[in-house]
């Protein structure tokens, strides 16, 4: 495979997973005005479990069966590649059935244990969706193994299309029986969706079925025993997904300690949830957009990696390792600097509904957007480490992040002044951890010297001085303009300031605003505008 082939199929899986973290989000901030931070908490109780699967059905599962299969079909065996597919399909579908009735038949103690009895329909109603996940992550590396991204990528956006409708849909209806239901409701949508996702695949799958290759079947001794492929298979999913699990595995420690230990120090199970809520459900989505770019960058840079490594080429590999830490802080340091400069605008703006609320998560915001630049970087650098072939090392850095996020979490929710903003900051002090050690292991096995003035003091700059404009245009236009519109303003000048600077003191080159999209007709507009 070529280097265009790889980065053909990661552009367009890096498209696909952006615009399905853009609707999740524009999912969650009307749901959380319509059910509030109290419906929100019993939400969020269920979905970080859902979040976690579909991480292992977009980025683990699909990546072995992917390198598996077209392993075989690269020497012609693609009977042998659909009997990878076919014992996949079998083994994904049986732990879907585990997983499914577990959460089932165990919702009620799982909200006992988890100390959120309130969560209990939505717990009910997600346990369909963890039979269907499993089976998505089947069809999409079979695909994908034959260099067909255009399957997952649609299935991808089918399934949060009707996740994202139904959800909200379903959420309104309810909402009159209580938040218990209309959370419910909306978790609902979140099972429906997979299922829309499967029948796609499934469709796609019958239509190309009779285009296979199937006839070279091999002698029964040529075979590989299926214990071995699911070994491998196991032994290829497993650290990938737990390297690229960092939000969904943070999220799923706030689920385990938050409840419990806020009710430990004084709240009562209400106020606990609804205080839950403002965390993960309402600042939470607001930094899934900068996540979702990260990931999409470290996605992209896995076989872009991979494929200078399989051919020695290390002025490319080490070019695209380069570019790939000034990609991570030039998009994370406006996210950073910006929510932290606009975090109570931004969640008064995008919660209307819910004032109250929206006011109080703002501190939340603020701590968690600290941490948005360190994000950037862990995702990044685990990539390149999956690249490298060297997953391992990415999920020992998730593992030590997790202990640090654990245990501050527990510390710091522990003080009531501090409640879920403990657990904010200790999120950004694992985001640090993660991105810190990723770093160095990057660094030390590549032997690759960074240009820290290129690529880190350059963009910082430009964040600082955004920074401060961006306070002075708010605070300046509120009194007149309101918080809505100043806000949005606000964030238009500080784009503008931040990309004109990164011009200006040169942290970005002509010859790079080429290599994007248009980036030709880019250039020629920046130099008329004398930007370049």
């Amino acid at each position: 495979m070529s280097k265009k082939s790889f980065l053909k199929g990661a552009a367009i899986l890096g498209v696909a997973g952006l615009m399905v973290q853009v609707m999740g989000a524009i999912f969650r901030i009307p749901l959380g005005n319509i059910i509030g931070d109290e419906g929100m908490g019993y939400y969020q109780t269920a979905y970080p479990i859902y979040v976690f699967l579909l991480v292992f059905s977009t980025n683990g599962a699909p990546a072995a069966i992917s390198k598996m299969t077209s392993e075989r079909i690269a020497i012609g065996r693609h009977d042998e590649a659909h009997r990878v597919f076919k014992l996949s399909f079998i083994l994904m579908f049986l732990l879907g059935i585990i997983a499914s009735s577990i959460f089932f038949f165990g919702a009620k103690q799982i909200v006992s244990l988890l100390g959120n009895p309130g969560a209990y329909l939505a717990m009910l109603s997600i346990a369909p969706a963890l039979l269907f996940v499993p089976i998505m992550a089947v069809f999409r590396g079979y695909f994908q193994g034959m260099q067909e991204m255009g399957p997952t990528a649609t299935s991808q956006l089918i399934e949060q299309a009707v996740r994202v409708s139904i959800g909200l849909v379903l959420a309104v209806i309810l909402l009159p029986k209580g938040l218990e239901y209309a959370a419910a409701g909306a978790t609902v949508g979140t099972s429906i969706g997979p299922i829309a996702g499967v029948i796609t695949l499934a469709i796609i799958y019958l239509i190309k079925k009779h285009k296979l290759n199937l006839a070279n079947k091999s002698d029964a001794s040529d075979q590989e025993s299926a214990r071995s492929i699911l070994k491998t298979l196991a032994a290829i999913a497993i650290p990938i997904t737990i390297g690229v699990s960092i939000l969904p595995i943070m999220n799923i420690a706030d689920v385990v300690i938050i409840m419990r230990r806020l009710q430990a120090v004084g709240f009562t199970a209400k106020e606990a949830n609804a205080l839950y809520g403002q965390l993960t459900g309402m600042a939470g989505p607001v930094i899934n957009i900068p996540m979702a770019l990260a990931l999409s960058m470290a996605l992209s840079m896995v076989p872009a990696i991979a494929a200078a490594k399989s051919i020695n080429d290390i002025p490319f590999l080490k070019m695209n390792v380069r570019l790939g830490l000034r990609t991570a802080m030039i998009i994370g340091v406006p996210c950073t600097f910006g929510l932290m400069a606009l975090a109570e605008p931004i969640m008064k703006l995008i919660y209307p509904l819910q004032a109250e609320s929206a006011v109080s998560s703002a501190g939340c915001l603020f701590y968690l957007a600290i941490g948005i630049v360190f994000l950037c970087i862990a995702q990044t650098m685990a990539g390149t480490l999956q690249g490298l072939g060297k997953p391992g090392v990415a999920v020992w850095g998730l593992f030590v992040g997790f202990i640090v996020k654990c245990v501050f979490t527990y510390v710091l929710t522990g003080i009531p002044e501090l409640n879920v903003e403990g657990a904010a900051i200790a999120s950004t002090l694992a985001y640090i951890t993660i991105g810190m050690i990723n770093f160095i292991a990057v660094k030390k096995i590549t032997g690759i010297n960074f240009d820290l003035k290129l690529s880190v003091f350059k963009p910082l700059i430009c964040g600082i001085v955004m920074f401060v404009l961006v306070i002075a245009a708010y605070k300046g236009s509120a009194g007149f303009l309101g918080n809505s519109l100043s806000t949005v303003v606000s964030i238009g000048i500080g784009a503008c300031v931040y990309g004109v600077m990164l011009l200006k003191i040169r942290a970005i080159e002509a010859s790079e605003v080429e290599l994007l999209p248009k980036g030709t007709v880019l250039v020629k507009i920046l130099k008329k505008c004398k930007l370049v």
